[in-house]
């Protein structure tokens, strides 16, 4: 699955060239522009090129830009930058366009069509942090995208969109996203492993996405309250969090020390794993959920298992509930063993929905976190208030 991570790292970063044509009044301007963001690039380990950049008025087309990233290159469409302008927190771009293209490595290949951003904030040196430590922009559309390996597509997405309203007065900043549609193919899977999914009932793979959140600057504080798969006959995954800490100045720590690793890419690796941690102890945790809300996959799982088994589906999950206790015995928690063996088989006799919560009654420092796994790791579920609910 590697090439699939390279061409999806690919295209994300040919979002970033939106940046690279921030223009001023005076070509001075637009040289210390693009030299900022060469710069901005070049902190995270991306070099960024292009054979030539055609400004007209407030509006640019950059042709041949390519992105290299551990000294592979990979080109990039045309871009087309409307509106652009210079504003206190740095450039504006009103819209971006990429033209849609289509590119080839390893043995696989990403095709993209319709990228388009607006509302592009390319921050200064001043405000870079003040938006996350990312580029800024109002929203963002992929029309659609596909991915292959050895001639073969495996992954397609269609309608992906997203979009950011930046905190007033002391508001959070504010995301939502999605895509109306994606396909796995799961041709690419090891025989015996596509076995199992087609007696599952799964040739392939079909759903949508869904994700909303929010960070407040002052605190630090980011939500992702919903990220969503839904699986077409399957069911829901869902993932949430609340952290704390996450503020402007962790920002440009992180980033420091990101720098530090690049500069040095042989360097004491303990020492930057230390320094890392010790970052991390700036943020708190208040909260994360896992959840699953069944659309069949749980009677199909109980039905390939009891087949293989020469016994009923009920069987099956009234073995599972009694092996469940002295597979969780090893938690050393009685009272969270009861509660999950009870969530489970309450989900098993009727398979609606499951979700582990982690909600300790006030945040818990990372620090914590980190010496409770070293030190008691049996006390950590405790420490971070660890529930398992079903069907409510």
């Amino acid at each position: 699955m590697s090439i699939i991570h390279k061409q999806l790292r690919a295209l994300a970063l040919s979002t970033l060239f939106g940046g690279l044509a921030v223009t001023g009044a005076s070509a001075q301007a637009v040289e210390e522009a693009l030299d900022r963001l060469k710069a901005l690039s070049a902190d995270q380990g991306v070099t960024l090129d292009w054979a030539s950049a055609d400004i007209s008025g407030d509006d640019a087309v950059l042709s041949g830009v390519t992105v290299t990233v551990d000294g592979k290159s990979t080109p990039i469409s045309d871009i087309t930058l409307s509106g652009i302008s210079e504003v206190d927190s740095g450039y504006r771009i009103e819209r971006l366009e990429a033209d849609d293209y289509s590119m080839s490595n390893d043995g696989g290949s990403v095709a993209v069509e319709g990228v388009e951003m607006t509302g592009l904030l390319l921050p200064s040196e001043e405000d870079r942090d003040a938006y996350g430590g990312f580029l800024f922009y109002e929203t963002i559309a992929v029309a659609s995208m596909s991915v292959a390996a050895q001639g073969n597509e495996i992954f397609s997405l269609t309608d992906l969109q997203a979009e950011v309203t930046a905190g007033e007065a002391g508001e959070p900043m504010s995301f939502t996203g999605g895509a109306d549609g994606f396909t796995v193919n799961l041709s690419f899977l090891e025989p015996q492993q596509r076995a199992i999914m087609q007696a599952l009932g799964y040739e392939e793979l079909q759903g949508y996405l869904e994700m909303e959140g929010s960070w407040q600057p002052t605190d630090g504080r980011i939500e992702l309250s919903q990220y969503d798969v839904t699986v077409d006959g399957a069911g829901t995954f869902g993932l949430s969090f609340d952290l704390a800490g996450y503020t402007p100045d962790f920002i440009a720590s992180l980033r420091e020390l990101q720098q530090q690793a690049l500069a040095n890419p042989d360097g004491d690796k303990s020492a930057q794993g230390m320094a890392m941690l010790g970052l991390a102890q700036q943020l708190s945790f208040n909260r994360a959920e896992i959840a699953f809300d069944d659309d069949s996959l749980t009677g199909k799982v109980l039905d390939f298992v009891a087949a293989q088994q020469n016994m009923s589906a009920s069987d099956v999950a009234n073995q599972a509930k009694a092996i469940l206790p002295f597979v969780l015995a090893q938690l050393g928690d009685p009272d969270l063993t009861a509660k999950i063996t009870q969530a489970v088989s309450t989900f098993l006799d009727d398979p609606q929905s499951l979700r582990i919560t982690a909600a300790p009654p006030a945040p818990v420092p990372f620090a914590l976190i980190a010496a409770g796994a070293m030190s008691a790791p049996k006390e950590l579920t405790k420490t971070l208030g660890v529930t398992v609910t079903a069907n409510d």
